[in-house]
């Protein structure tokens, strides 16, 4: 991947990723160990989460399309690694959840 072309968005929105569409990979242990270094990722650059979770989806048996998918994803943080979502103690944040047990 170090020779490839940056690109400006982490998935084309023309694209559609269906579970039976192109050939099943060879090595789907390559696709897994990719997927679960991107749901790290995630933590620190959440404007990959919303792709990274579409492909994730796609973990049994993974496909060449979505591998495709997966590379579009290294050639987008390739072109700004170093970009990142940061916090800072802006006063009093309060956070809030809720859940139904049921």
């Amino acid at each position: 991947m170090l020779g490839c072309i940056n690109i400006d968005s982490p998935m084309d929105v023309n694209t559609k990723l269906l579970p039976y569409q192109g050939n099943i990979l060879e090595d789907a242990e390559r696709y897994r160990r990719l997927m679960r270094k991107l749901n790290y990722l995630t933590m620190i650059k959440p404007d990959i989460k919303f792709t990274v979770s579409a492909v994730s989806q796609f973990l049994s048996p993974p496909r060449a399309t979505h591998l495709e998918a997966v590379m579009r994803i290294l050639r987008y943080l390739k072109k700004a690694p170093r970009r990142r979502l940061f916090y800072s103690n802006c006063g009093h944040i309060r956070a809030a959840c809720l859940s139904d047990a049921d």
